[in-house]
């Protein structure tokens, strides 16, 4: 198999390995590392089928990340996806209300970033021995909620790592902000922001950026890198379980290999979406990419228009995961619409920097006909959650209930039949206070953790233990500050 060259979005002189890819985490000037090529899969549909979640991790990984070695692979596989997942699928595919929902939060902090988050640190320190790293990683992360605690859980007590995760201080929710300031591990440290997550973000890609403080953290014995999904190595492990799941609908007698199937994707970064979009070029049979968004609808008007414009209000909503104005990942994909043209998609990212808007042109906005785009209200989401819940006693979280919401609008609007897997993103444990009150308001004035009872009496599903151990745990991380000041919060945590 010959090897994948990585590129960078704004450059397109820079190239790396997948390994070398996955260390540095974001490319030079800002730009994302981006295959040169998605190669097919060179498996049948009908093997893959016979697999479980590991076998069929293998063989998407092994076509992306082609410097490993089948060892080095299935090491990193085996460590990720073990008991720390509460179901033997790893991701079950749960058939509710006329769609497939593809549970991605059965993990150890109960959200699908633990999909790709359990894998990282393995993918990240075999990178580090391939490439002879003699500096300490320092995982540099910016979360709207559910990638800090993964990342956390991932890369606690790692040994030649250290993570720091920056967060909006009143933009997530109790028990996402409770998992992450009580993280035990000695090369961890958590901080709070006076902003919202576009401004965490921000403010982590301008370290990134910096080549005066990249010279500053390698001669301390440094050198910085990503969990967000800016980073290669957070992605690619997000194609596999779009795979995973068309097998299991092949399983379950839905469709035949080669039939075609809907995803429909709660989207804020856009990096779930874009590896399910990823999977499609890989050759997975997906006809419609449905993104979904909630009130920040920046994507969806994106969809709509052609025009991308981060200039409006920033909405604090019931789905703070997906509170995001700026969706780095889309990046990746507007550099391919323009024919792989570093200094075009450079352009568009100047002018969003800059101006806070682009607009991509007629033949660009031709090469999105996969995708379909559109949002649910507040009211939407809370109605969407209490409907599933009494027809079929099923609980989802409000991440999940805006992907139904835009299902029912999107089969609303095309009369497509074709069987769809909707992602579910997060657990309603997560995000207890707005789930409990959609069904009714009458839990409105029980404690966070009350609210955690009430839901397993409701839901019949166990409290999972991500919760459990936060109920009483010590909070460890008090740290908040303002966004001008996270490089300083950062050399203080390295002792430079």
């Amino acid at each position: 198999m010959s090897e994948l060259i990585y590129k960078s979005t704004r450059n397109k002189a820079e190239t790396a390995t997948a390994s070398q890819a996955i260390l540095k985490g974001l490319a030079n000037q800002g730009g994302l590392f981006v295959p040169d090529e998605i190669p097919a899969l060179d498996v049948s549909l009908e093997d893959l089928a016979k697999m479980d979640y590991r076998g069929v991790a293998y063989e998407v990984l092994k076509l992306m990340l082609t410097d490993f070695t089948e060892e080095e692979l299935k090491y990193c596989i085996d460590h990720a996806y073990d008991s720390k997942f509460d179901t033997t699928e790893i991701a079950p595919l749960v058939k509710k209300a006329g769609a497939y929902y593809l549970e991605l939060f059965h993990g150890k902090t109960i959200a699908f970033k633990d999909m790709a988050l359990s894998i990282l640190p393995y993918l990240l320190t075999t990178s580090a021995r391939k490439n002879h790293m003699d500096k300490e990683i320092v995982i540099l992360t910016a979360t709207s909620g559910d990638t800090g605690k993964a990342a956390l859980a991932g890369f606690a007590d790692v040994p030649g790592t250290r993570i720091v995760v920056f967060y909006p201080k009143n933009g997530v929710s109790p028990i996402q902000e409770k998992q992450m300031v009580t993280q035990a591990g000695d090369n961890t440290r958590v901080i709070g922001i006076h902003g919202n997550f576009d401004d965490a973000q921000t403010g982590v890609k301008k370290m990134f950026s910096d080549p005066e403080l990249a010279k500053e953290l390698a001669d301390a014995g440094f050198q910085f890198s990503s969990a967000n999904s800016i980073n290669i190595g957070r992605l690619v492990p997000q194609m596999a379980y779009y795979v995973y799941a068309y097998t299991r609908l092949m399983n379950q007698g839905v469709i035949k290999a080669g039939d075609p199937m809907n995803v429909v994707v709660p989207t804020g970064n856009f990096g779930n979406i874009l590896a399910a979009y990823y999977a499609k070029l890989m050759g997975l049979p997906i006809a419609k990419l449905v993104c979904a968004s909630n009130e920040n609808k920046v994507l969806f008007d994106f969809f709509e228009t052609g025009v991308y414009d981060r200039k409006r209000e920033f909405i604090l909503t019931s789905s703070p995961s997906m509170d995001i104005l700026i969706s780095s990942n889309l990046e990746r994909l507007i550099y391919r619409i323009c024919g792989n043209d570093a200094e075009k998609n450079s352009a568009f990212m100047n002018a969003l920097s800059g101006d806070g808007v682009y607009t991509i042109d007629a033949d660009m906005k031709k090469e999105l006909a996969d995708f379909y785009g559109n949002y649910a209200t507040e009211a939407e989401v809370a109605s969407k959650i209490k409907e599933v819940y009494e027809a079929e006693g099923y609980i989802m979280d409000t991440h999940t209930a805006v992907a139904a919401c835009v299902f029912d609008k999107y089969k609303s609007a095309t009369g497509d039949a074709t069987p769809t897997v909707i992602a579910s993103t997060a657990s309603p444990y997560k995000f207890t206070r707005s789930v409990m009150d959609a069904i009714d308001t009458k839990y409105d004035s029980l404690g966070d953790f009350e609210l955690v009872d009430e839901l397993t009496k409701l839901s019949g599903v166990p409290v999972p233990g991500a919760i459990e151990e936060i109920r009483t745990a010590p909070v460890r991380h008090d740290i908040v500050c303002e966004k001008d000041e996270m490089e300083a919060e950062v050399k203080r945590f390295l002792g430079i």
